[in-house]
């Protein structure tokens, strides 16, 4: 018998998970800043606003370059795990189960404080449930794949630190 291969536009492995992601981090840091001509509406305290925003943008950035790093070769950018992949929990795995994600989102907030603008933080909070929908795919997929997982879920959060 033959195996037959499903075309990567079905999405057997997560593909069309990568296209919204991709769409929505470009939402984020490009998409409009106001609404059929309605002005921009500011956020209060705006050098607060700018510096809370500028952090969380460094600190996100730097979490999501961690992750990256300590994943190496097992990097993919689909939610599937590759076939030979060992779990990882150490390093940004132990702060995070998902650190690339939550790197990702802190740099979305960031960066709508640091604009400082109400509807970059609305595509920011559509990318935060978009990614934790992708992350508990993701994690159904690495639950049939390591016999440990559930473990490793309880002990470590998922997306925000301490927190979720």
């Amino acid at each position: 018998m033959v195996a037959t291969r499903v075309p990567w536009w079905k999405g057997a492995h997560g593909e069309w998970y990568v296209v919204g992601q991709v769409a929505l981090i470009a939402l984020v840091f490009f998409g409009p800043r106001t609404v059929l001509g309605w002005p921009v509406r500011a956020l209060p305290y705006p050098q607060l606003c700018a510096a809370v925003g500028g952090g969380m943008f460094i600190l996100g950035t730097l979490l999501l370059l961690a992750g990256l790093i300590r994943l190496g070769r097992n990097l993919t950018p689909l939610p599937y795990p590759k076939d030979h992949a060992p779990l990882i929990e150490s390093g940004p795995y132990a702060l995070l189960r998902h650190p690339m994600y939550g790197g990702g989102i802190a740099m979305a907030f960031g960066w709508a404080l640091f604009v400082n603008c109400w509807l970059t933080v609305c595509y920011a909070a559509l990318l935060f449930t978009f990614l934790d929908v992708k992350s508990r795919r993701e994690e159904r997929w690495l639950a049939e794949k390591f016999a440990g997982y559930a473990g490793y879920q309880r002990r470590v959060r998922k997306l925000i630190p301490f927190l979720y």
